[in-house]
Formats: C-alpha cells, structure tokens, sequence
C-alpha cells in the first residue's frame, strides 16, 4: 500500500456545455488551471453518446475492452485522478434500466450539461499510482 498527505490547493469546477466532449473538457480545463497533480471529486450531468474501456482479462497485462454506443443518460459519477497533467478518470452513467461506465475515453459527448468538480493537490506525487506493480 501507498498512501500520502496532502491538502487542496483549490478547487476548480467546471461546465460543459451541450455537444462538449467529457474527457476533452476536462482535460481543457487541467491544462487552463495548471493542475499537473490533483484529483477528479465528482461529475453530473448527461451525456447523448458514451464510450469508455473496461479491463477485459484477468492476466498482466490486461486488455481491454471498449464500448461505445449512443443513447440518452445521465452522468452518475466522474471521478479519477490527474496524474502529472494527465487525466485518469472512470465514468458511470445510466439509463431507464441499466447503469454501466469504466474508463472514460473521448466520445461521451454531453447532452444537457455537465458539471465537473477538480481538486489541484500540487503537493501530491502521483507518479505511476495509474499502473500496474507496486511502486
């Protein structure tokens, strides 16, 4: 296990608009604040097309499988971490019956709004927390 103390330096929220990419908001918003080390707190919202990969294998190194598709759902949670300057973040959406999500690439693309809530910890040393192994 690994685990660090640290404090936010502060907190940047973020809108979408209608027709925004989810992923290539937020990393907007990362390079336009500056947060090179921090943590994705919550996103909401909903999204008219979704795509993400899950890990598809139990054995290293995983592959993994991608999903795409298009429909009408609302955004339950964004959260992940931004490790120097690069977003790593996980996504669940739902629908009428079913909920589904992993990690977000580009093309969820935001139907109403999104709202998404950033957390700069310049302080922090994320550096190969996103990979495999122990550091």
């Amino acid at each position: 296990m690994l685990a660090q103390v640290t404090q936010a330096s502060r907190v940047v929220v973020v809108r979408l608009n209608t027709g925004d990419d989810l992923l290539g908001g937020l990393r907007a918003a990362v390079e336009e604040h500056g947060i090179r080390n921090g943590l994705i707190l919550t996103g909401v919202g909903s999204v008219s097309s979704y795509h993400y990969h899950v890990v598809g294998t139990t054995a290293l190194p995983v592959e993994d499988l991608f999903v795409r598709g298009e429909g009408a759902l609302d955004i339950l949670s964004v959260t992940g971490a931004v490790i120097d300057g690069r977003v790593h973040a996980h996504v669940t959406l739902s629908g009428p019956e079913h909920a589904l999500g992993g990690h977000l690439e580009e093309g969820c693309t935001v139907l109403t709004f999104s709202i998404l809530v950033l957390a700069d910890t310049p302080d922090a040393d994320l550096a190969g927390w996103d990979t495999s192994g122990q550091l």
